[in-house]
Formats: C-alpha cells, sequence, structure tokens
C-alpha cells in the first residue's frame, strides 16, 4: 500500500476558484499540492467567459456596423469568422493548452499534479498510484460539466456543447440550439449575426426563464430581430442524424433540422467521481451542500460552481477568497512546525493572510472569517442588449411573502436611451421591501446592462435606504440615470 506523502493542504481542481485558493495559500507559505485532469483555470478561461466574449465583441460590432444606416449614413458589412476563431485560439486558450497556468501556479510555490484526485479517507487524496496526507485540509473545485439530458437518440449523434460552439473554426450553415438559457441565447445570437441560420428550442415558456418575463421578452424580441427563430414550450422527444444534418423531434409533432446541434440544457456536478462516501459525505446530491465558510465537513472545503451557488467565475473567486482565509485561520490554530520531511508549514506570512482576508471579508469582526452572503448576487447574461440582474426577482419576492414594491421605467424614455436611438431597448426595474425600505432585486437590460448594474449591487448589498437612493445625484445624460425614474415609480 503506497505510504501516504505529509503535506499541508490538497486543492483537487485547478480551476478559476480552485487556482486561486491553491495559489494563494501556497503564497502564504504553506506545502500546496494542486491537482487538476483538465485545464489549469478551468471552463472560463477556455470554453467560457473569455472566448465567448471574444466571439460576442465581434459579433456586436457586426451589429453595430449594420446600424449607421439608422445614424450616420450607410455601411456595407461583410461577416469572417476566419480573425474571431484565430483570436480564441491564439490569445485566449494557447489553443487548448495549459503549460502557462500550470507556471503560474508553480510559480507561485505550489506543486502541481496532473490526473484526478479522489478521496481516500479522512484528510487523504489519491491522484493515481499517489496518495497525500493533508495536515490542514482538502478543498474541491471540480467544477462541473455539461448536462445533457437523456433524449431518445442524442447519445448517438455528434451533437456540440459549448465546448465544440467555442473551438469551431467553420461555422455551419445551421445551428439548432437545445436550451434557452444565457449560455444558448448568447452563442445564438453570435452564430445569427454571422449568418448561421439559428433556431433555438426550449421546453420552459419562456427564454431566460430565471430572469424577470420582461427580460425575456426583450431579449426574445432583440435575437427575432438578429433572424434567430425561438420556440419556447417544446419538449425533445428524439434526436436523429443522418450524417450531415440532425433532426430534432418534438412533443405534439414540432420537428426541427439544421447541419448542427448545440445542447446548452444546464451543468451538473459528478460528486460520484469524488470519493466522498470515504469521509462520510453523500456522493448522491446534485452539487456539494456547503456552510458559509465553504466547509463541506472537517477539514473540506468546498469552491466554485460545484457549491451549486451559481455557475459564475465571480463566485467562485469571491468563495475563494473565503476558503482562503477559513483554512489559514485553522492552520493557525493548529500552530504545527515543519513535518520531517521539510516541507513547508504555517509562517509568519501565511498569518497575515488570513488577517488580511479576514478584515475584508462582508461581516464579522476584524480578522474573523468572512461568511459567504449571496443576497446581492449579480448575473449578466451578455447578449445584446445584456440583461444585468442582482439579487430577488419580483416572484421571488412575492412567494416569500415579501410586501413587494416595484419601480419599472424603459431605458428609452431616458435622455441617454433617447439620445441611443438604435439599439437602446431595455429597461430598469427595482423590487424593494416596502416595510425595510431598501431594495432586494434589480434588474438592467441595455446596451451597457452588465455595467448599470454595480450601482444595483451596491443598493443591493449595503441595504442603502430608498430615501438614500432616491436623494443621490446620477450623472446625466447616462444609462444609469434611468434608475432614478425607476425609484420615482416605485410602487
Amino acid at each position: 500500500m503506497t505510504e501516504p506523502e505529509l503535506v499541508d493542504v490538497v486543492v483537487v481542481g485547478l480551476g478559476v476558484g480552485g487556482e486561486e485558493v491553491a495559489g494563494r495559500l501556497a503564497e502564504a507559505g504553506l506545502s500546496v499540492v494542486g491537482v487538476e485532469r483538465d485545464l489549469v483555470g478551468g471552463e472560463c478561461p477556455y470554453w467560457g467567459c473569455i472566448p465567448s466574449k471574444m466571439m460576442i465583441r465581434a459579433a456586436n460590432a457586426l451589429a453595430e456596423a449594420r446600424r449607421v444606416d439608422g445614424l450616420a449614413g450607410t455601411a456595407q458589412v461583410q461577416p469572417d469568422w476566419a480573425p474571431v476563431a484565430k483570436r480564441i485560439r491564439e490569445e485566449a486558450t494557447d489553443t487548448w493548452d495549459d503549460t502557462v497556468a500550470v507556471r503560474r501556479f508553480t510559480d507561485r510555490g505550489g506543486r502541481f499534479v496532473r490526473g484526478s484526485g479522489r478521496l481516500d479517507g479522512p484528510g487523504r487524496v489519491r491522484v493515481g498510484d499517489q496518495v497525500f496526507q493533508a495536515r490542514h485540509g482538502i478543498v474541491l473545485g471540480t467544477g462541473t460539466r455539461p448536462s445533457v439530458p437523456p433524449i431518445d437518440g442524442l447519445a448517438d449523434t455528434p451533437y456540440w456543447t459549448n465546448h465544440q460552439a467555442i473551438e469551431v473554426e467553420q461555422l455551419p450553415e445551421s445551428l439548432l440550439v437545445l436550451g434557452g438559457g444565457a449560455i444558448g441565447l448568447e452563442l445564438a445570437q453570435v452564430f445569427a449575426r454571422f449568418g448561421v441560420r439559428v433556431t433555438v428550442v426550449e421546453a420552459l415558456d419562456r427564454v431566460l426563464a430565471v430572469e424577470e418575463p420582461e427580460a425575456s421578452e426583450v431579449a426574445a424580441a432583440a435575437l427575432r430581430a438578429d433572424g434567430v427563430q425561438i420556440h419556447t414550450g417544446v419538449r425533445a422527444e428524439r434526436v436523429e442524424h443522418d450524417g450531415t444534418r440532425f433532426t430534432l423531434h418534438g412533443d405534439g409533432g414540432a420537428e426541427f433540422t439544421a447541419e448542427r446541434l448545440l445542447v446548452v440544457t444546464g451543468r451538473r456536478a459528478h460528486l460520484e467521481e469524488l470519493g466522498l462516501n470515504s469521509v462520510g459525505v453523500d456522493a448522491a446530491q446534485r452539487f456539494l451542500p456547503v456552510d458559509d465558510r465553504l466547509r463541506v465537513t472537517d477539514g473540506i472545503w468546498a469552491v466554485g460552481d460545484v457549491t451549486g451557488e451559481g455557475a459564475f467565475t465571480h463566485i467562485a473567486m469571491y468563495q475563494a477568497a473565503i476558503v482562503i482565509a477559513d483554512v489559514l485561520a485553522q492552520a493557525r490554530q493548529t500552530n504545527a512546525g515543519p513535518d520531517a520531511s521539510g516541507t513547508a508549514s504555517v509562517v509568519g506570512g501565511a498569518m497575515g493572510a488570513a488577517s488580511s482576508l479576514g478584515a475584508s471579508g462582508s461581516s464579522g469582526s476584524a480578522g474573523s472569517v468572512p461568511r459567504a452572503d449571496y443576497r446581492a448576487l449579480p448575473r449578466v447574461t451578455f447578449t445584446d442588449p445584456e440583461v444585468g440582474a442582482v439579487g430577488l426577482t419580483e416572484r421571488q419576492a412575492r412567494d416569500r411573502g415579501i410586501n413587494v414594491q416595484v419601480g419599472f421605467t424603459k431605458l428609452g424614455s431616458s435622455t441617454r436611451g433617447w439620445i441611443h436611438q438604435v439599439g437602446d431597448e431595455g429597461f430598469i426595474k427595482l423590487i424593494a421591501d416596502a416595510d425595510q425600505g431598501v431594495l432586494i432585486g434589480a434588474t438592467s437590460v441595455g446596451p451597457a446592462g452588465g455595467e448599470v448594474l454595480s450601482a444595483l449591487v451596491v443598493a443591493v448589498h449595503a441595504a442603502v435606504p430608498l430615501s438614500q437612493l432616491r436623494h443621490m445625484i446620477y450623472a446625466y445624460p447616462t444609462f444609469h440615470r434611468a434608475i432614478e425614474d425607476a425609484l420615482r415609480n416605485l410602487r
């Protein structure tokens, strides 16, 4: 039996959150082993946030050029996917090679191990034939993978997930998108603006179903204006592929065909692969439940998408800061010295890092470990117009029995929206707790919806009184000035 190697911390999964935890703990003086079977950095830099926003930036440039006719004369546009694919390949992903990312981690003092990590009892992680015993803890940051529905015939076809859609070098003539969530709509709009005939099929009664109904309406109208066909309330029953084309059969006799099929129907964590039963944790769950310090159980933390708190890079980084502070605080309490092999243990730098991280937390006294608080979790769908949202929707607030006030204004009725003229679709919607006199949710849809959202995130996070928000000075003429109009319209 392999003799375990004693180290301070083992981080299994070096996605955005896991890499941050592992790197910062290594910089603080702990001996850290980082384990990753795929690419260091995870989904975001290779198939998510970074390359998809490069695609969106290019597609939006095409759309803006086409708007010249309504503002400043005439323009002709000839889409070309080649420079977009080249930029994704060379600038964003190094052709899907993580050599630079691995070096980034090891340069911070970490030790990298390529492979699949699995819990092997309390404090132990097995990677192939290697076994590590973690003195101070284990952090799980294994993320999620695309969740593919069990549709008859689908598994036997060459369907795409977001990975193939991001990696594509030659666009198809037509594309079926199964799933009308954020990823599905973003990619559908991009491909449509580059001349692909796109059809979106969504089982629910509207796209972007997690957001406000008004946001769904604006997003659907924008995509239809780009030529995208949207079919909601259609449940896929069977998929066929004849070697060149896909046929999707839906309930009620609906039938759709296209050269390619993109399946974006959600993501799931594969907990069965982590050996959780060896530490008394139930693996038959969709995500890993954690407390407000991201602890799964004693000596084990989780960070990022695997926690089920939202598949966002900013959530993973937010959680990473809490995990770093908690691991360092616990390491300080053990007051451990160097082990027999001479590996690093807790040093003064680590203690300073724990103190500074704790002091910057959202709650607790200076030096304490911050607690996770998702009341003001921001989210942005990067369609054109952008859909930014924070906190509760109107339906969620009413379902909780809150005395709700709603303020709404169309962006086009603001001075900046009127000036913008072409492509000014959007609105500001505010959800207030009338008894507490604070905002508990907000949606910002528009050309800069995600940027305008920042002011609303602060208002929700800090529980800024409505009276103060009403008496702020809002710069003129800006998109964010529409917040003032929505506040006046609170009912």
